[in-house]
């Protein structure tokens, strides 16, 4: 495999946000061309104007660069091979269109849509698949002729159909499944090249910008089987050599084991969600090529160098990849583990805005405090929005006691630990965590009560939670007349236990 040759390319459809299983397709072309010094090319395919959307396009472009991965061609980056949007080559699309009419690989059809419709419903009320009858059956040249004419002397737009050889089978080594053959008889009929707006289709349209781009190898979706064995008659049609076609095989959701539809609401499918809930890139990065690609040895976190270096095309699986909610959590986990505090911090603090926990322009002392805040909770988050929950207490009315805290709080030695924790709060002057650890510690020499029973009754008593992170921390983001008005609702609630 020469290094110098390698050209792959991502081509979403500017009709929406990126969903996992296009971001999969772009990374794994992305690391199959910077594994072998190739080139990746994104290339727009808009010709389906009625389904694009107003940022489509920019708001594809966003997620990718906030993935990692970029390109070395394309409608922002320029290149030899452009233009990059599939819109924009309309010309170079025409006269080969054109070309396949005159040497008689395709044709004008003036079927108009009802027509269609009637005809596919007749099909499936005799029980067969429904497909396209070549509507100039039996025809002589003359007469086809006459038929074209008669249609457009009504002002009929015509489609352009390739004519499928149905004696002939379509084959081709698969970089993931290998051999795979599929009979031209079995696709449905002739099908449309042209829309009656002038503007291509997809199978047409790819071929020519793939050829014309000298593409050389295409990974994309198992979906994108069926279309493969109508590429191939174009390609053979203009006596192009194709590219070497993989396809990856479908990402199911782990619960259900069902595929993972834009339908499936237990599952968030795009990658602006997870930026959003506050995922880190180079986690997603590493959690979606684990999806239908697996390295040598058992390790699970890597690197985007990492895996550019290790990835092989051979190694991606045949069998269905599974979506599962929890790994990524863990995947995320361990990289918000690493990350830089600031970075978590900052991430975390737009969440908390969002859910108007904290004031839109925080001044710097509560951009101090949600550091603080932050980095009690850092790694128990698997994504930052998690700390919304994780904080309740530090913004909520206190929650009732419930029958295990009350029990907590039952014992002989709990109100002599409260009252002297709360005396000696109300007299400290400097409220830090480490001043707070001291007075718990003179409470234990003084009393010598230790352990749960020193520990628990402050802890329910100031969060009103008998698990949480560091205490003498957690009392200092509470803050001194927040935690003394809980020890002072406590008290009397103890009072009549």
């Amino acid at each position: 495999m020469a290094d110098s040759k390698i050209r792959v390319r991502y081509a979403p459809s500017p009709t929406g946000h990126l969903h996992i299983g296009n971001a999969r397709t772009a990374l794994f072309n992305y690391l199959f061309a910077r594994h072998n010094n190739g080139t990746l090319v994104l290339r727009i395919e808009d010709t389906d104007t009625k389904r694009n959307i107003e940022g489509g396009e920019k708001s594809q472009i966003d997620m990718l660069h906030w993935l990692g991965i970029d390109w070395d061609e394309g409608p922002d980056v320029g290149g030899d091979f452009g233009p990059y949007r599939q819109s924009e080559r309309r010309d170079i699309y025409t006269p080969l269109i054109q070309k396949l009419v005159d040497e008689g690989y395709a044709y004008e059809s003036y079927k108009t849509e009802a027509e269609l419709e009637a005809q596919r419903e007749g099909q499936k009320a005799r029980g067969e698949m429904p497909h396209y009858v070549y509507e100039y059956e039996g025809m002589s040249d003359a007469e086809k002729s006459q038929a074209i004419a008669d249609a457009k002397a009504k002002g009929l737009q015509p489609v352009i159909r390739f004519h499928v050889p149905t004696d002939k089978s379509y084959v081709w080594d698969d970089i993931v499944k290998g051999k795979i053959d599929i009979e031209g008889k079995t696709i449905g009929g002739d099908f449309v090249i042209q829309k009656r707006d002038g503007m291509p289709t997809y199978n047409f349209a790819v071929v020519v910008d793939d050829h014309l781009m000298e593409i050389t190898h295409v990974l994309r979706g198992d979906d994108h089987i069926a279309n493969t064995p109508k590429q191939l008659m174009i390609y053979e049609a203009f006596g192009w050599t194709p590219p070497k076609f993989g396809h990856m095989t479908l990402i199911i959701n782990a619960a259900t084991g069902k595929k993972l539809s834009k339908r499936d609401e237990s599952v968030l499918q795009f990658i602006e969600q997870y930026r959003e809930l506050g995922y880190l890139p180079d986690a997603m990065f590493n959690f979606i090529t684990l999806l239908g690609w697996s390295p040598k040895g058992e390790d699970e976190i890597f690197t985007k160098k990492q895996f550019i270096k290790l990835f092989d095309e051979h190694r991606l699986s045949k069998s269905p990849a599974a979506f599962d909610q929890k790994k990524l959590e863990w995947i995320n986990n361990q990289y918000v583990k690493k990350a830089n505090p600031s970075l978590i911090s900052d991430l975390a603090l737009e969440n908390l805005i969002e859910a108007k926990r904290i004031d839109a322009t925080p001044d710097t002392k509560t951009i101090e405090w949600v550091r603080q805040l932050v980095a009690l909770f850092a790694d128990q988050m698997s994504y930052t929005q998690q700390i919304i929950d994780l904080s309740e207490i530090f913004f909520l009315e206190p929650p009732a006691l419930d029958a295990d805290a009350i029990a907590e709080l039952s014992t002989d030695t709990a109100p002599t630990v409260l009252k002297a924790f709360q005396a000696k709060i109300d007299a400290l002057e400097i409220f830090t965590a480490n001043r707070i650890q001291n007075i718990i510690y003179d409470i234990q020499h003084e009393t010598g009560i230790r352990g749960r029973k020193l520990y628990m009754p402050i802890r329910i008593a100031t969060t009103r939670e008998m698990h949480g992170p560091q205490l003498a921390e957690s009392v200092e983001l509470l803050g001194k007349a927040k935690v003394l008005a809980h020890l002072d609702e406590t008290l009397q609630q103890m009072s009549t236990f």
